[in-house]
């Protein structure tokens, strides 16, 4: 079952209150500007009269404060628009494995281990050491001739091994010399929620983890 939630309902609310006081203060002081200018016109001294230049510059300075109101409004109402539509692409994602920055090896339908790394050039070996979650080392895998880019890799636990709280560590070489490597693992959407504005998933093994550190959908 698709989990939403959405934190926002109060904010929405809020802003909508707020951007409501806004243009009737806006409003008003367009009124009262307006007032002023009348009765400085009606009051002003013949042989001295108001230079109209100045009242220009001020028709300009009200015009552009309630042109900037106005598009504080439209990007108040945009920015809804958009969390909604960030909420709604969210949900999608419920039930699908994402890949992100991490060293914990998440376990497929077979019982195996998974996990992958990024290389930021290619490398001659690779090693991936597992441990277990006493930070035991249990096994270790070798790969010869890796791309750079996004790995993959996969390791079948021994019998009777628990799959509770595997990590792994990747070391990369490629003549002599260390390749810079980033861990990467598997977690499957339990749910989506967004608070503040920030989309952010529900993972069954990561927990909350913003969308912005997603890598790749499967």
């Amino acid at each position: 079952m698709t989990t939403v939630t959405n934190n926002t309902a109060t904010s929405g609310t809020s802003s909508s209150t707020t951007s409501t006081a806004s243009k009737n203060s806006m409003s008003e002081a367009s009124d009262r500007f307006l007032k002023l200018l009348v009765t400085q016109m009606q009051n002003q001294d013949p042989l001295n009269p108001a230079d109209n230049s100045q009242i220009t510059s001020q028709m300009a300075q009200i015009n552009t404060v309630t042109g900037i109101d106005k598009l504080n409004t439209t990007m108040t109402s945009m920015s809804a628009n958009m969390t909604q539509l960030q909420m709604l692409q969210g949900a999608s994602l419920v039930g699908h494995q994402v890949i992100m920055e991490g060293n914990k090896l998440a376990t497929n339908t077979a019982g195996h281990g998974v996990g992958g790394y990024d290389l930021a050039a290619a490398a001659s070996t690779v090693q991936v050491d597992i441990y277990n979650a006493a930070g035991v080392k249990l096994d270790t895998i070798t790969q010869s001739g890796v791309a750079a880019g996004q790995q993959t890799f996969e390791w079948t636990p021994p019998s009777g091994t628990s799959t509770e709280g595997l990590t792994f560590k990747v070391a990369a070489t490629s003549g002599g010399k260390t390749i810079a490597s980033t861990p990467l693992m598997s977690d499957l959407v339990d749910a989506v929620s967004n608070t503040n504005g920030a989309l952010t998933l529900e993972l069954r093994n990561a927990g909350s983890t913003a969308y912005s550190k997603v890598k790749a959908v499967s």
